[in-house]
C-alpha cells in the first residue's frame, strides 16, 4: 500500500496494510506480548516499508515518558555553560529524547516562570546548570520533578548535583609538574572567595605534600582571573629571589601573564620553569603563540553524564564529582626546535 507523500504514515494506515486492526497494530509495534509472532513480523515490515515513524509525546505518555528533558541556565554567553549545554545535548539526542531550553539571566521570577512551563509539558526532569561552579540556592517548584544541578551544586543536600572535581583537577597539574622533575611550586590562583579558587590550590597543596614537597603560606598566592594578575604575581615572585621552577595557575588567563612575564624575564619556559593552567580554553592554551599546558574539565562530560543521571531511573541526592585531565603543551613540555 503506498501512502500520500504529502502525509506521515499513520498507524491506521499500517493497520490496514497489514490486515489487522489498529489495536493490534499498536500492540505488535509496542512489542506486547499478547500478539502472534507472525503478525508482530507482518506488522513491523509494513511499518518499515511506510516508514512509519509515532508520535513521540503520544508513544512517550503511554510509557509514562515525553523523551523531552527542561534545561534552566542562566546564560549561554559564557565559556562554560555552553560547552555544558552540548554535552547535555549529545547524551540526550543517542537516546532520542528533546531538550526544551531556557536562559533565566540569574532572575527567580524566570526560573519558577520557566519550571511551571516544563513541569506543564510533562518534562522527564530538569537540569540546572550553572555559570560558575559556586553553589546556588535550590530552584524553587520543582519538588515532585526528578532534577540534576549542574557545574553549580545545590546547597540542599537532599538534591543531586554534577560538579567539577577542582580538588581532584589541582592535583593533578601538581601530579604533572612533579613528573617533569619540579619541586619548588607556587600557586598563581584566582579570588579567595571563589570556591574553584581555593579548591584548585588545596588539591595542589595536598598533592606536593604527598609527595614530600610541601608548599609554604607564601607560595600560594591569590588575585584575579587575569593576565594582569598572572605577570604581576610572576614578577613578585622573581624580584624576591625565591627559587621557583613551576607554577600552577588558577585559570589560562594567569598562566598566559605568568608565561609572558617568566620569558620577558629571561626565564627559560619550560627548561626552567614549567607551568600549568586550568580550563583548556582553546583560544589560550591552544592556538596561542605559547601553547600552554592545563587541565580540561571536561565540561561537555559533566553535561552528558548529568543528563544520563537524570533519564536512567531518577538521581540519587548527593554531589558527583567529575576530575577532568591534564592536556599537556610546550608549557611543561617544551617542542622540538626547527
Amino acid at each position: 500500500m503506498a501512502t500520500d507523500a504529502s502525509r506521515r504514515a499513520t498507524l491506521s494506515d499500517i493497520a490496514r496494510a497489514a490486515g489487522v486492526s489498529v489495536g493490534t497494530a499498536s500492540k505488535a509495534l509496542n512489542d506486547r506480548f499478547d500478539v502472534n509472532p507472525e503478525t508482530r513480523a507482518r506488522v513491523v515490515r509494513v511499518a518499515a516499508e511506510l516508514n512509519f515513524r509515532p508520535n513521540a509525546l503520544a508513544r512517550g505518555l503511554l510509557a509514562g515518558r515525553t523523551r523531552s528533558v527542561g534545561v534552566l541556565t542562566s546564560d549561554l554567553s559564557g565559556r562554560f555553560a555552553p560547552m555544558i549545554v552540548v554535552g547535555v545535548e549529545n547524551a540526550l539526542g543517542a537516546e532520542e529524547s528533546s531538550v526544551l531550553l531556557s536562559i533565566t539571566r540569574g532572575e527567580p521570577a524566570l526560573e519558577r516562570h520557566y519550571v511551571r512551563g516544563f513541569i506543564e509539558r510533562r518534562v522527564d526532569g530538569i537540569l540546572v546548570v550553572g555559570s560558575s561552579p559556586d553553589p546556588r540556592a535550590p530552584v524553587q517548584g520543582m519538588e515532585g520533578t526528578p532534577a540534576v544541578y549542574v557545574y553549580a551544586p545545590s546547597s540542599s543536600p537532599e538534591d543531586a548535583s554534577v560538579v567539577a572535581d577542582n580538588v581532584a583537577a589541582g592535583a593533578l597539574a601538581a601530579e604533572h609538574l612533579l613528573e617533569q622533575g619540579r619541586r619548588s611550586v607556587f600557586v598563581l590562583s584566582g579570588p579567595p572567595e571563589a570556591a574553584a579558587a581555593r579548591d584548585r590550590a588545596e588539591g595542589v597543596r595536598a598533592a606536593l605534600a604527598a609527595a614530600g614537597a610541601p608548599l609554604t603560606p607564601l607560595q600560594t598566592l591569590y588575585g584575579d582571573w587575569t593576565e594582569q594578575w598572572g605577570w604581576d604575581a610572576v614578577g613578585g615572585v622573581l624580584a624576591s629571589g625565591a627559587e621557583a621552577d613551576g607554577f600552577v595557575c588558577g585559570d589560562d588567563q594567569i598562566a598566559r601573564g605568568a608565561v609572558d612575564r617568566l620569558l620577558a624575564e629571561g626565564v627559560a619556559v619550560p627548561e626552567e620553569a614549567g607551568v600549568v593552567g586550568f580550563d583548556n580554553w582553546d583560544v589560550l592554551a591552544e592556538y596561542g603563540r605559547h601553547p600552554i599546558t592545563s587541565v580540561d574539565m571536561e565540561l561537555a562530560e559533566i553535561g552528558a553524564r548529568a543528563a544520563r543521571m537524570l533519564t536512567s531511573g531518577g538521581p540519587a541526592a548527593g554531589v558527583v564529582a567529575h576530575p577532568g585531565r591534564v592536556v599537556a603543551r610546550w608549557s611543561t613540555l617544551g617542542r622540538a626546535k626547527d
